[in-house]
């Protein structure tokens, strides 16, 4: 048996390649959007890739399964359970099995068993996988978004980045079965989730790429539970606020999406005149350098995302999916990778980049914004009219803040504008890279009249006793 890892950072997201040598083939698990990884390995191990495993309707990331299925005429395993809501569509041209619970299939001498674990999503399964070559007992379990490495997935999701009301509770309570389900399997089980630390999709993850049941049932938090009432409450509170293209990807893992091959190629764009025209027509154009340097001098109305871990995060709160989307780029050796960051949660109307530099080398007036320190920031919340917003997650804020500031998470600023006072602005978050990013969203909507604090509500902390 053949088992590769593989890791998107930018996404917290795991996947992963099982192959039969003796038969040639493999096939992978919750697949991303971008399979060349895949393809490279294959290649290597001399393996065809003929399948493409799916544990649920993803929320957090386009899944490559079809990618997979018109490049290779892969097979997709995909779940049966559910409701009507929760079906695959435009499977018409598409080479595919529909699972419900104990169902089990083969490749070669590998056996996969399917278990129904819904409370993520109504849908969700699970995948027990048996190395028949070797032994006649499952040597591990898939868990997609079911179990990860010290927590389990969030039932809230429906409601809160879908609209459907009344799911949360319902989720958890089923939650708690398929938990139970779960403590009966063998503590010897593998555990290879779909996510790790980073990822929205839960509370609590760990940072370890897989674990076993045994481990879980004795130390994960949400194992510890021996009645419904108490789980429920424990698994609901203090869920962290879902992205808001977390609806959309439940819409484009469920009916399909453009295969990249047939994506817009980008245009080069090498004035000034050009972005300005661009943001007039009310297009966003992203300023991806570090915010230090956009904080010194950028075009007026372009937003700042740094390009680093947490890039796709904000891209997917802040893009709105149905307009053009343009980038700054400052080394464009890093734009294939941010392309595909952009592709792995289905930003496709990308239309144009422009080296930073040089756009920024003929403006001639830029607009910049003051980073002061939290002793700084005390300073004129004594001396003038000022209001604090801080832009952390809600969980953060009540955990504690500084006395008298307004909450407004960084994510849903720009649909919040109407609650920014009238007023002088300091801007907070935890350590600083998030009240950047929301100070540059704040200007790009014409609020000039703020400070950034640096440091964050950490360094606020150690400084202002």
């Amino acid at each position: 048996m053949l088992l590769r890892y593989f890791y998107d950072e930018k996404l917290a997201h795991a996947s992963y390649m099982i192959g039969c040598q003796q038969k040639g083939e493999a096939v992978i698990v919750d697949p991303m959007r971008n399979i060349t990884p895949y393809i490279e390995v294959a290649n290597k191990e001399n393996m065809k890739i003929v399948g493409a495993l799916e544990t649920h309707i993803h929320a957090d990331f386009v899944a490559g399964s079809r990618e997979l299925a018109d490049r290779f005429s892969a097979t997709m395993y995909i779940s049966d359970e559910g409701d009507e809501s929760w079906k695959y569509t435009n499977l018409e041209n598409i080479n595919h099995v529909l699972l419900k619970d104990g169902d089990k299939f083969e490749l070669g001498k590998l056996v996969f068993e399917v278990l129904h674990t819904p409370g993520h999503t109504p849908e969700s399964i699970s995948f027990l996988l048996t190395d028949g070559a070797a032994a006649d007992k499952p040597i591990g379990i898939f868990t997609g978004d079911f179990v990860f490495a010290g927590d389990i997935g969030r039932p809230d999701l429906l409601e809160k980045a879908a609209g459907i009301q009344g799911t949360a509770d319902s989720g958890a309570k089923v939650m708690y079965q398929s938990v139970e389900r779960f403590k009966q399997l063998p503590d010897y089980l593998q555990v290879w989730p779909a996510h790790g630390a980073g990822s929205a999709c839960g509370k609590a993850l760990g940072a370890v790429p897989s674990t076993t049941v045994g481990y879980e049932k004795q130390f994960n938090w949400a194992m510890q539970f021996d009645n419904e009432a108490d789980f429920v409450k424990g698994l609901l509170d203090g869920q962290p606020e879902p992205p808001y293209y977390f609806a959309i990807m439940k819409s484009v893992n469920k009916i399909g999406i453009e295969l990249l091959k047939n994506l817009p190629t980008l245009e080069v764009i090498t004035k000034v005149e050009q972005i300005n025209e661009i943001l007039e027509a009310g297009h966003l154009v992203v300023d991806t350098r570090n915010a230090e340097s956009f904080s010194e001098g950028h075009i007026k109305g372009t937003v700042n995302i740094p390009f680093n871990n947490s890039f796709t995060n904000w891209m997917g709160w802040i893009v709105d999916y149905q307009k053009p989307l343009y980038l700054l780029v400052e080394d464009e050796e890093y734009l294939e990778e941010m392309m595909i960051a952009l592709h792995s949660i289905g930003i496709d109307l990308v239309l144009g980049y422009a080296n930073v530099n040089l756009i920024v080398e003929q403006s001639l007036t830029l607009d910049s914004y003051e980073d002061v320190t939290p002793s700084e920031a005390k300073v004129l919340m004594e001396s003038e009219d000022v209001a604090v917003i801080d832009v952390r997650n809600l969980t953060e804020f009540n955990e504690g803040h500084i006395e008298g500031a307004q909450h407004i998470m960084v994510g849903t600023l720009k649909n919040r504008l109407s609650e920014v006072p009238e007023k002088k602005l300091i801007v907070q978050c935890q350590a600083g890279g998030r009240s950047a990013i929301a100070a540059s969203i704040l200007k790009a909507n014409g609020i000039h009249n703020l400070v950034n604090m640096t440091g964050g509500y950490s360094r606020w902390k150690n400084e202002i006793k």
